[in-house]
């Protein structure tokens, strides 16, 4: 078997799937679809009990092609928190929960929940105090538009 550090996570390991060859520079491994690999261990990742320890949340964030800063723009923090979460292991469970959520909505092919939150995002500075009229249609209320 061999123990695959190079996605950044101690513990992965790959019981077939990669071919050990030799390099003018000393031994080497190729992964047969690093891609499937990838998107294999972040499934599991999403799907295991218990919190994502710093360095699994590194791997979903990347995995979705998510800077420090987005994540953290996306969970209402800043950049150097994310870090920390990373780094220490710490992170509170809405951002533990939050992120597993978003990275299988993006495997599953629908990205209504990331839509809505990066929409959220970016419209962070909208005006708090915005007017919201509600009418009566058919005997329903509803906000207009």
């Amino acid at each position: 078997m061999y123990h695959y550090r190079e996605c950044g996570l101690r513990n992965v390991w790959l019981a077939n799937g990669y071919d050990e060859h030799q390099t003018p520079y000393g031994p080497g491994v190729a992964i047969h679809d690093a891609d499937g690999l990838h998107r294999a261990i972040a499934r599991g990742l999403v799907n295991k009990g218990g919190k994502l320890t710093g360095s699994e949340l590194r791997f979903l964030r990347l995995e979705m092609g998510l800077s420090q800063s987005r994540l953290a723009a996306m969970l209402g923090n800043e950049a150097q928190t994310v870090a920390l979460w990373e780094k220490r292991s710490s992170q509170p469970k809405i951002a533990d929960r939050f992120i597993r959520a978003i990275w299988r909505e993006q495997d599953e092919g629908n990205a209504q929940i990331r839509a809505m939150i990066e929409r959220l995002t970016d419209s962070d500075v909208a005006d708090s105090a915005a007017r919201i009229v509600a009418e009566q249609d058919e005997g329903r209320w509803k906000v207009a538009a």
